[in-house]
């Protein structure tokens, strides 16, 4: 495999809704370019950036897929060059996993979104608009599935046009519709590219059909005023001359494109390999290159200290940064990055700047789908593969220990949806914790933790999908089967009143009794101070030796729960009068007696359960805003506000997080999957008597025991 230069590379995000075909399209680019010697097909499961078991299975995206293609590119390249390396990076389209495709595009330079010529712009095809805009990067839009029934030019572009404005603009016309669609009109050198169906993916450039000569000429002139209007030398030559000379046209399309003052569309059916040559040259000649894409590096790792200039140069110290890591389970962990300066040679030794280790890099190696090929050096902006680094994992910064640069991994979304897991055996048990954090790395969307009160493992996700793949993963790699549960919620317990309460543990059984006589006080505290033990004794009532064994029982007793086993929290037990006895007295009778003090207190000290409240975020577009607060309202939540972003509206709420263990899957139905939501702990608040009572009778009777009525 070649190296190439920084001016020779295209990095290529290739994003958009689920189903709008862009493995597909990415399979039937390599073909073209005859990268792969098998043309792959989703329905055979043999597309090259769709490897991984679950994704042949369930025929979606679920991971980063990387692949390259080598194209020439055409005189209107500015480096001139005969060649270039177009780095694909294949990403999930399926809300889901949208979050891995968020966090794999921070390593492109462009992207190129894919649009259903059936369909139009769809929710996902907003988001990742989104992000490419976050990132700062130049678009195109392909209009997939142009070969099938419905499929329409027109009304596609309509769509694009009235979601993303006026400056998006068609290079290319269809020849032929749905099953005839056969080739494309370039708008730009007005030529026809005309495809064989089915064929090796090469045109034969042909003059413009008379039947769309007309209709050719008014795109072109609209192409032209788009791209004179964002230059000034342009626009004096289109006043001057009253058009654009093609000589002139082509790299003021391609400047236009990368200035991101036109998004333009093109036409493809990756099913029947038509317009794939067409669309590899437009990415060889109208993306940047790397050193055309800004950059940004910081001196400490949190991203908000000094900013650090550091160009895609190869004279500049070498630095790469980590955007995907992969946990195989016969190589290891396999990290995917992207060269950001320098020139990086095989068997380099870089210090990974967050850790302060050292890590070699021998066997470097470009990735084709699932297949990895050692080079013998990457030139700045280019991506690699490198397997059995020591401790490097997504997001991290490794480069010349000289020189050290921090560069900003990307800001995910927290999960929105959470699960217990139970295993389902014993060898399962012991396994766990090691196969999900080796699933962890190469997922950051995903968390998993113990609840300390519940005693339940959790794993959280991007959605119940999400999390069923990972216990699939979890199965065919590792072997651990594992049962999926809704979480449990952490109830507590609290006081409303005081009380004053007298425990007394008094037993005879021969030699030794026991014997232990403790009185106590209880007053409710400040919501989240937990529990208090105050030592109020005086005159030695009770020795001080035996004073935090009231303590201990006082406690162990509040961790056991009251009124239905949970814990009971934000109370204050003052200690101050008791007895005791010179023989029978000890530690576990004075523990004892602290026991039955706290049980008898809480008969009079009213009592009540707490439930966890969530502060959540809804972010959704601007037409559901009115039905989303009313069913948030629904749930108990209480609406603290709203803020408009574009098209778009924040909403913010204070909801019960019983309410919320279904909301994920309710708010994809309710929006049509176009909005998203996060939520984090706030604070414990009562639970409403009705409510606190079908609680404590549940609980109670699972556990067998007859439910303590709660006192107002």
């Amino acid at each position: 495999m070649k190296s190439y230069l920084t001016k020779d590379i295209r990095n290529i995000g290739i994003v958009g809704h689920g189903g709008t075909g862009k493995t597909q399209l990415v399979s039937s680019l390599l073909f073209t370019a005859g990268m792969t010697p098998r043309w792959g097909k989703i329905a055979e499961g043999s597309t090259t950036t769709d490897w991984d078991e679950e994704e042949i299975a369930r025929k979606i995206s679920i991971q980063t897929g990387l692949a390259y293609a080598e194209w020439p590119a055409s005189g209107g390249h500015p480096a001139g060059s005969e060649r270039v390396k177009i780095n694909f990076i294949d990403l999930p389209g399926y809300s889901t996993f949208i979050t891995e495709t968020k966090a794999s595009l921070i390593a492109a330079d462009a992207a190129l979104i894919a649009v259903d010529a059936h369909v139009g712009a769809q929710v996902t095809t907003e988001k990742v608009w989104d992000y490419c805009t976050e990132y700062d990067i130049p678009r195109a839009f392909v209009l997939t599935w142009m070969d099938r029934e419905l499929a329409s030019f027109e009304r596609s572009m309509a769509s694009l046009e009235q979601v993303f404005g006026r400056n998006v603009v068609a290079l290319q016309l269809p020849i032929g519709s749905e099953k005839g669609f056969r080739g494309v009109v370039d708008l730009v050198a007005m030529k026809a590219h005309v495809y064989k169906p089915d064929g090796d993916g090469k045109p034969s450039i042909e003059e413009i059909p008379a039947a769309l000569a007309d209709e050719a000429k008014e795109a072109h002139e609209k192409l032209v005023e788009m791209v004179a209007e964002g230059d000034d030398e342009l626009m004096e030559e289109f006043f001057r001359e009253g058009t654009i000379p093609i000589a002139d046209l082509i790299p003021g399309v391609r400047k236009a494109i990368v200035a991101e003052k036109i998004f333009p569309v093109l036409l493809a059916s990756g099913l029947r390999n038509v317009g794939t040559a067409s669309l590899l040259t437009f990415l060889a000649d109208a993306f940047p290159h790397p050193d055309e894409h800004a950059q940004v590096g910081f001196t400490e790792p949190n991203g908000k200290d000094e900013r650090v200039e550091r160009k895609y140069d190869d004279g500049q110290p070498l630095s790469l940064f980590v955007f995907k890591t992969l946990a195989d389970p016969f190589a290891g962990r396999i990290n995917y990055f992207k060269v950001k300066s320098g020139v990086l040679k095989n068997d380099a030794t870089l210090t990974n700047y967050k850790r302060g280790t050292l890590e070699r890099f021998q066997h470097t190696q470009v990735v084709q789908g699932k297949q990895l090929s050692e080079i013998a050096e990457l030139h700045a902006g280019d991506i690699g593969a490198i397997a059995k680094l020591k401790e490097t994992t997504t997001g991290e910064t490794l480069g010349d220990k000289a020189a050290p640069i921090y560069y900003k991994p990307a800001q995910l979304p927290e999960p929105s949806i959470t699960f217990a897991i139970e295993p389902k055996t014993r060898a399962d048990e012991d396994k766990i914790g090691i196969s999900i954090h080796k699933i962890i790395e190469e997922d950051p969307a995903l968390h998993f933790m113990r609840d300390p009160q519940t005693k339940e493992f959790l794993l959280a996700g991007s959605g119940q999908q999400h999390i069923e793949v990972v216990v699939a993963k979890l199965h065919k790699r590792y072997h651990v089967d594992l049962t999926l549960k809704p979480p449990k919620v952490a109830y507590r317990e609290t006081i409303r009143g005081k009380a004053d309460a007298e425990g007394k543990h008094k037993k005879q059984s021969g030699g030794h009794g026991q014997f232990g006589v403790c009185r106590i006080k209880m007053e409710p505290i400040e919501r989240g101070k937990g529990v208090e033990f105050v030592d109020d004794v005086f005159g030695g009532a009770i020795p001080r030796n035996w004073i935090p064994s009231v303590e201990k029982g006082i406690r162990d007793a509040a961790a056991r729960g009251y009124l239905a086993g949970f814990p009971v929290v934000d109370f204050r037990a003052v200690l101050y009068d008791g007895k005791y006895h010179d023989v029978d007295s000890s530690d576990m009778a004075f523990k004892i007696a602290g026991s039955l003090a706290f049980k008898e207190a809480m008969k009079m000290a009213k009592p009540a359960l707490l439930e966890p409240v969530m502060h959540v975020e809804v972010y959704a577009p601007d037409q559901y805003s009115g039905d989303l607060m009313g069913d948030l309202s629904s749930r108990r939540g209480r609406i603290a506000g709203s803020e408009s972003r574009g098209h778009n509206v924040i909403i913010k709420a204070q909801v019960p997080f019983a309410e919320m263990l279904s909301y994920a899957n309710d708010l994809i139905s309710k929006t049509q999957g176009r909005a998203t939501y996060s939520m984090e702990f706030s604070h414990y608040d009562y639970v409403p008597n009705e409510l606190a009572q079908k609680v404590i009778d549940a609980h109670k009777a699972t556990h067998g025991e007859q439910p303590v009525e709660e006192e107002a």
